[in-house]
């Protein structure tokens, strides 16, 4: 199960509660570049992170971080994994050469998503401007065309506990088989 969205639409906490309910795996794609951002020694800022993120994806692909979790997941054996945080079709790719994939995006409207990031600050001192110029890396990377693929949309403009009740329904979908005819495209 892949999980997208833009930053601060509650995908993180949508995967993570997912996961919780499947007892699944869970796979943050963003920890890998931060990882990354770290193995070169620099601070972990929006600016590092997002430039990290375009040097990995010109040097390899925009499949490249996608490509990284493939690897790390290639005969794990597991029932069910999460991957949060895909942004291109090329990791889609990536991800589908190992078995049966669903896309689940999570949105919110930009003033929501910029006021959680904002109240939440996890990297440092945020500013609009750095919202702003993380929310269109995000788009050159292709998140707009995963968004548009996902099999399920949830739109998360409401409390924390109802994004978890969104999480818990799709749960069961999964654990009832009901998403095998509806992801990839199969009706």
């Amino acid at each position: 199960m892949c999980v997208t969205g833009m930053p601060g639409s509650g995908k993180s906490s949508f995967a993570k509660s997912l996961s919780s309910f499947l007892n699944a795996k869970l796979i943050v794609m963003g920890d890998v570049v931060r990882e990354e951002v770290k193995r070169r020694g620099l601070p972990i800022t929006i600016t590092n992170v997002e430039l990290v993120a375009t040097e990995l994806r010109k040097a390899y692909g925009r499949g490249a971080v996608g490509a990284k979790v493939a690897e790390m997941l290639r005969g794990s054996g597991e029932d069910y994994v999460i991957v949060d945080g895909v942004r291109s079709p090329e990791e889609i790719s990536y991800l589908r050469s190992l078995g049966d994939l669903c896309v689940v995006a999570v949105h919110a409207a930009p003033s929501i998503r910029y006021t959680r990031q904002l109240s939440r600050a996890r990297e440092g001192q945020l500013t609009l401007e750095e919202l702003r110029f993380r929310d269109s890396k995000n788009l050159e990377y292709g998140i707009g065309d995963v968004i548009a693929m996902a099999d399920y949309m949830i739109i998360n403009e409401g409390s924390a506990k109802e994004l978890e009740g969104e999480a818990r329904r799709l749960a069961e979908a999964i654990r009832g088989g009901l998403w095998r005819g509806r992801c990839g495209g199969r009706g």
